[in-house]
């Protein structure tokens, strides 16, 4: 378990294997710990990174706001901090999102981009997720916690992911999320809109989207090819919202056909020996 000290609280992150780094983004509700497979894999080839946004996981939980740009901002921390001078960023359903704000915002700082189930959109999100981005509603279910608990772990996790581990980790995972974490970060997201900045991007770029997601419009790719021509699409006919839990042999395989295409040339020279690339 490490951590860093940001601006605004300890940001917690894991870290495993070696090389060039990759930069691995949970979704809402989520954590680093839905990133374990993966990591597994990737880090016989790369050195990966799995972070918790603030308000989820591990991280700090003491801020008053956890839009999707202050966590575009904490991503450029982290890298600054770590001294990653540049890197994938590889960003489920919210971060995703996130993935290609850096992108949009910190051109310098991205060698590429994927995205897991992602909205670009946020009307494409489910009525249940855009319900939560409303302070009565979130207030009510945190006020019900227990059932509400019930309710995610017992139905609606088997309803989103096929996994049989998923229940517990979703489980294990709201309940380390606070009502200002659940409440904002949802509703920024479902404010957002990225169709206007994507042409913006210009490095490699996937789209991973599960036909039976139920999260996010599992169409969401259209949206992120038309805005950006050069973007790969990958489509998993048999998963939802979390291909990499419901097809994880297919999902890495994918992933690392993509990331170790177009190895790119660091943007400048001479860089100092603590940067890595």
């Amino acid at each position: 378990m490490s951590s860093i000290t940001t601006d605004q609280g300890i940001v917690h992150y894991e870290v495993y294997g070696r090389g060039r780094p990759v930069i691995l983004l949970h979704g809402w509700l989520g954590s680093w710990g839905l990133w374990q497979e993966t990591m597994s894999f990737l880090g016989q080839h790369y050195r990966t990174y799995a972070l918790d946004f603030w308000g989820f996981g591990e991280s700090g939980k003491k801020r008053e706001t956890y839009a999707v740009q202050d966590f575009v901002g904490l991503v450029g921390q982290f890298m600054e901090q770590l001294g990653i001078f540049r890197a994938p960023l590889v960003g489920h359903s919210m971060g995703g999102t996130v993935s290609l704000s850096v992108a949009i915002r910190y051109p310098e700082r991205v060698s590429k981009v994927v995205v897991v189930g992602s909205p670009i959109v946020g009307s494409s999100l489910s009525p249940l997720l855009k319900m939560a981005g409303y302070r009565a509603s979130a207030f009510l279910l945190f006020n019900m916690m227990g059932p509400f608990r019930a309710f995610m772990k017992h139905y609606y996790s088997r309803q989103i992911c096929s996994d049989p581990r998923f229940p517990d980790m979703m489980d294990r995972d709201l309940s380390r999320t606070t009502l200002e974490s659940f409440l904002r970060s949802i509703a920024s997201l479902r404010r957002t809109d990225l169709r206007p900045m994507l042409g913006q991007i210009k490095v490699p770029a996937l789209g991973m989207y599960g036909d039976r997601d139920k999260v996010v419009h599992p169409l969401q790719w259209q949206p992120m090819q038309a805005g950006i021509p050069q973007a790969q699409i990958v489509r998993f006919a048999n998963a939802g919202h979390f291909p990499m839990l419901e097809e994880p042999e297919v999902f890495t395989q994918k992933l690392r056909m993509f990331l170790d295409e177009h190895r790119t040339i660091p943007l400048r020279k001479n860089l100092p020996e603590n940067i890595t690339l």
